[in-house]
């Protein structure tokens, strides 16, 4: 238990990606860590590229790595002079054989920079890293919880049985390929955090030996940031889908079929926060339905533009095959803005099972889409107080001051079980 301070704790938060426009990951990072700290507690991020938007207090150390999927040079070489250790030859050679080199190659470095701090901090908190240097570290004496947002398999899965192309699904198996090392470090580890029950479920029937050591905590939102702007005009007919990634299980084309059958009776538009990854298919989809001019991508904007965003839309989405827990819902909701979202995952979870706080559909059914988003589209009253419905919910049950008191219910938890097996060691 820690010494300094009987009520504080002193924590080191791992991301092996940290900005919030990387994922979810990088969000929770960031507001875990305000939270934690107006609570009393000190913590300090361990965070590699691309590196996380925090608040001036909260203590931060890069752990810098090759970088090789900057955006503005995604798959780089480096220069000779990069070259500094072993891990940054094994980051590029794995990177070189289509593998996804990071949370491995984080994990280690992160290792090295914690060596000589083990009188710093009173416990780890690794961020969905999950990779051999963090098992270490447990194995060396650091108590440690982790964050497994959702089992990647579930992603691995999806884009595996959208893949026609042999060759892409060789690729998709090699890019996956870190998902064998997560799989076994979880197990190992003495307490995991998942964030739905929905995840909870699909973490215990893929992963052997996690059940008993695996909580719920869900995440939340900056419900005073995020929240209805009634002075912002709504825009008529303009629909809103937030996504970092256009991969197959973000449920994009389906949507995009759905406004293509809505533009068929009535003037609508999409507005997509984020952006088409390099190959995707999605332009040739948008010029196959007749929906240029239609669909507006809007990358990098900041919280403050994204607020407004959602304050002049009259609808947004959340199309998922499947989620985790999905911050975008909470998000839309917060701001008072009705929502239409699939049951993939722990969206039903999330959103509300009823009528009253969002409308469900079946995932990948464009039809469906399209009939709850023009219900809500032709119904004034019916989005108001759906809007409203959903915002209370969020109030409720998805704040992260909430996350923040249940996560360290866990540290607690975890410091005294650790205590416990160096007694009877």
């Amino acid at each position: 238990m820690p010494s300094h301070d009987p009520g504080s704790l002193r924590v080191a938060l791992l991301s092996y990606r940290g900005n919030p426009h990387s994922g979810g990951q990088g969000v929770y990072t960031r507001w875990l860590a305000r939270e934690l700290t107006d609570l009393g507690h000190r913590v300090e991020v361990f965070s590699g590229q691309p590196y996380p938007n925090l608040d001036a207090d909260i203590p931060f150390t890069p752990v810098p790595s090759l970088d090789l999927y900057r955006p503005e040079n995604p798959f780089r070489i480096p220069w000779p002079n990069e070259f500094r250790s072993m891990i940054d030859l094994a980051e590029f050679g794995i990177m070189c054989t289509a593998g996804f080199p990071e949370p491995l190659t984080y994990s280690w470095r992160v290792r090295r920079l914690l060596r000589d701090r083990r009188s710093d901090f009173d416990l780890i908190h690794d961020n969905q890293c999950l990779g051999r240097g963090v098992l270490a570290l447990h194995q060396e004496g650091w108590p440690v919880v982790a964050t497994l947002h959702h089992p990647i398999t579930v992603d691995r899965a999806l884009e595996l049985s959208h893949t026609r192309n042999p060759l892409r699904k060789i690729t998709l198996r090699r890019w996956y390929a870190f998902l064998r090392m997560q799989m076994r470090v979880i197990p190992q580890l003495p307490r995991i955090i998942t964030v739905s029950s929905s995840s909870a479920r699909d973490i215990v029937d893929q992963m052997h030996g996690v059940a008993d050591k695996l909580h719920i905590v869900p995440v939340g939102v900056d419900h005073t940031h995020f929240r209805p702007h009634p002075e912002v005009a709504r825009v008529p007919g303009r629909v809103m889908v937030t996504t970092s990634s256009d991969m197959p299980l973000k449920g994009l084309v389906p949507l995009l079929e759905a406004l293509a059958k809505l533009r068929t009776e009535r003037d609508c538009e999409l507005v997509v926060i984020g952006k088409p990854k390099e190959g995707s298919r999605l332009p040739g989809v948008i010029e196959r339905l007749g929906l240029e001019g239609a669909v507006h991508f809007q990358s990098g904007v900041d919280d403050d533009r994204l607020v407004e965003l959602y304050a002049e839309a009259e609808v947004a989405v959340v199309p998922s095959l499947y989620e985790g827990f999905s911050l975008p819902a909470i998000e839309a909701m917060a701001c008072g803005v009705p929502l239409v979202a699939t049951t993939g995952g722990a969206l039903p979870e999330v959103a509300g099972t009823s009528e009253e706080t969002a409308l469900l559909v079946e995932p990948n059914d464009p039809g469906q889409l399209a009939i709850a988003i023009g219900r809500l589209l032709d119904d004034p009253a019916r989005r108001d107080r759906i809007g409203r419905a959903g915002r209370e919910r969020v109030l409720g049950r998805f704040t992260w001051r909430a996350t923040a008191l249940g996560t360290l219910e866990h540290y607690w938890a975890e410091l005294e079980a650790h205590a416990a097996r160096r007694a009877t060691a």
